[in-house]
């Protein structure tokens, strides 16, 4: 356990602010993507669909290479900075080419033009960015405390940014015109917030020279430095390590179920317009669900510190989460939209946690490995961010368009036929249930604190 103290106020701040980027292109993507897609430019839910689950193909291949990539880079910028910098141009141009697919096209060629951005913004700039991004909490400080509150901090300003998108772009659409051209100045104003912060990110950190990370003097340090840069471990052995560390996969699919939950709730647009007969409950409903999310995550490091280990408060918090939506459920039963805002903000303060300490937990599963084989991978560990986020949150924007498609949604209607209101219950209501309980059993088992301590305990003993 190191208890020095790395970092300054503003550090943490600089560093969470970099998932204002993220978001301005993630929640724009995961909340609105399809309904742009079908209602804007007439096409086919369930086309759309498939075309994003395709793209994971690539996603899969390029998550880890770019975590791999990571671990062998050395510029004076340090090893991740330089991915999540350059990254975030493109990232911003690509957000842009996505909501300005030109209306004159083809079916065909709308098809193309969407699959290619979606796949350049997804497999390439994205990934690059988000996996350096995530994989900062490693390589600026070795505070299992500062991490928490990095996390914490991080997922702050990501629900705060996601509030906004989510109360905002519908209004600035309308603003713009309402039309195609509409969605691409939208897409253009969060481009250049996305930048912009994204720039501010980077340069208000630095990270840890090799002889602090490594827990090494001199040529020690230099040594360890030389061997990861010039791939040592080898890449095969990179992904032997990587898939060999079960709280790795543990971590990847609790990023995957919670992206899926995430991808739920963004069907609420088509929920709040077609079943609760009103639009403008999105951003109702977006306050309900942000701002507890938020408030949890300013006293998540301080429950955190108070318990003394990060395990039981995910796992106490999901069983909240789980409560809270089926009793969504039960007060959408009744008719009693009071009562879905509250229940939806309890399941709310109940998933905090758990976004506030997953890079602390990525960051003990990559000790994990190092301190059983005496290998570091952090970059390629830290693709759990991205891998998990691009397959549960592509995965579940796919999910979204073949259920729509399942249910016979009729792009632009006035009203929907009855078998497409009830896919739209099943998806809004009862999947996050679903997901929220499957994610619990992933927490019961995600260990990670403990399997360190005891590995730290042995490893001193046969010191002495």
């Amino acid at each position: 356990m190191d208890d020095k103290k790395y970092l300054k106020w503003y550090n943490k701040v600089g560093y969470g602010a970099g998932d204002v980027g993220g978001n301005v292109v993630y929640a724009f993507i995961a909340f609105f993507v399809m309904i742009y897609l079908t209602d804007t430019m007439g096409m086919n839910p369930g086309i759309v669909g498939t075309l994003i689950m395709v793209a994971r193909i690539f996603d899969g291949v390029s998550d880890l290479f770019f975590g791999a990539l990571i671990d062998r880079t050395n510029t004076k910028m340090g090893k991740a900075r330089p991915w999540m910098f350059y990254a975030y141009f493109g990232c911003a141009l690509m957000i842009v080419a996505i909501f300005a697919i030109p209306a004159d096209l083809g079916d065909f060629s709308k098809y193309a033009w969407f699959f290619i951005t979606y796949v350049l913004l997804n497999s390439v700039f994205y990934t690059a960015n988000n996996i350096s991004y995530s994989t900062l909490t490693a390589l600026i400080t070795k505070n299992p405390e500062e991490r928490v509150q990095m996390g914490s901090l991080r997922f702050i300003f990501a629900f705060g940014t996601s509030l906004v998108i989510q109360v905002s772009t519908v209004g600035l659409v309308q603003a713009f015109g309402g039309d195609a051209a509409a969605w691409r100045n939208v897409a253009i104003l969060y481009a250049v917030i996305g930048l912009v912060v994204n720039t501010i990110s980077v340069f208000s950190v630095r990270e840890l020279p090799a002889e602090v990370l490594y827990e090494k003097v001199g040529e020690d340090a230099e040594e360890e430095q030389e061997a990861i840069d010039e791939g040592a471990p080898p890449l095969l052995e990179s992904f032997k390590l990587l898939f060999s560390n079960k709280y790795y996969l543990l971590v990847v699919a609790v990023f995957m179920m919670g992206q899926l939950f995430t991808a739920m709730m963004g069907t609420g647009i088509y929920f709040m317009t077609y079943v609760l007969g009103d639009a403008s409950y999105f951003s109702t409903f977006a306050w309900a669900i942000n701002v507890p999310l938020i408030l949890g995550l300013v006293v998540t490091p301080f429950i955190v510190k108070r318990v003394g280990m990060i395990y039981p408060v995910n796992f106490v918090g999901y069983v909240i989460a789980f409560v809270g939506r089926a009793l969504v459920i039960v007060a959408a039963g009744m008719g009693n939209i009071p009562l879905m805002l509250a229940f939806s903000a309890l399941a709310s303060f109940g998933m905090s946690p758990l976004q506030g300490t997953l890079n602390a937990l990525i960051a003990e599963a990559s000790q994990n490995t190092y301190l059983t084989h005496n290998k570091r991978i952090d970059g390629m560990m830290f693709s759990a961010t991205s891998l998990g986020v691009k397959i549960g949150g592509g995965g579940g924007v796919a999910l979204s368009g073949w259920l729509l498609a399942a249910g016979g949604y009729v792009g632009g209607a006035a009203v929907q036929p009855a078998t497409a209101i009830n896919m739209l219950n099943f998806m809004y209501l009862w999947l996050p249930v679903i997901i929220a309980a499957l994610i619990a059993f992933l927490l019961w088992w995600l260990r990670v604190e403990q399997a360190n301590n005891k590995l730290r305990q042995e490893l001193a003993e046969n010191e002495k």
